[in-house]
């Protein structure tokens, strides 16, 4: 439900979604898109009548300040499995392809802030580490990112900060560091 409400696909009972200075609330979500929000959702969401090619080309255009980093060839060689499948259909991927070819459709839009959510549910534990992997080298690349998944040790080894989220209340809120120093918070909410 917090995704979808930052990404505008539903409207939040209270309160408002800023990302990086700017209100969201209330737009569409293809205005968010143009703001510089790529969203790769639960469940995949790619076209599988679609290539490999058309899939990534389709949504190939420059960032909001021009940028350009994320080109086909650079998605490529970040995922060089789907390099290996051009010309397959979307649908003829493994899961865990498939998750990658939505991840680089979204860095094909060259955004400021990419949200993952779930990104490596139901994967095999090799393509699951593969895309934590991928993770790092996003951060490392300069793109914000929001990342919702249940694995808590992978998500530290990610990410700056850290937020825990009990019926949309926070109950935690800081470093990676703070967070694995706190295990009751985690046996509690986490369920480890």
């Amino acid at each position: 439900t917090l995704l979808k409400s930052i990404m505008g696909l539903v409207k939040p009972r209270r309160g408002g979604v800023l990302i990086m200075g700017k209100p969201m609330t209330g737009r569409a979500p293809y205005e968010i898109a143009q703001l510089g929000v790529a969203y790769v959702p639960e469940g995949r969401g790619i076209f599988g009548n679609l290539s490999v090619v058309e899939n990534l080309k389709m949504a190939a255009r420059p960032g909001t300040r021009g940028q350009r980093d994320w080109t086909y060839e650079r998605v490529l060689n970040t995922f060089p499995r789907l390099a290996e499948r051009l010309n397959h259909g979307g649908q003829q991927l493994s899961g865990g392809e498939q998750q990658m070819l939505t991840i680089g459709r979204a860095l094909m839009t060259n955004p400021d802030v990419l949200i993952l959510d779930e990104a490596t549910e139901g994967l095999a534990p090799l393509i699951a580490r593969e895309i934590w992997r991928i993770c790092d080298v996003i951060r490392q690349s300069g793109i914000s990112s929001i990342i919702v998944d249940k694995n808590w040790r992978h998500v530290t080894q990610v990410t700056d900060r850290n937020v825990i989220l009990v019926k949309g209340e926070v109950v935690f809120e800081g470093t990676s560091d703070a967070l694995i120093e706190q295990p009751e918070l985690l046996t509690q909410h986490l369920g480890v």
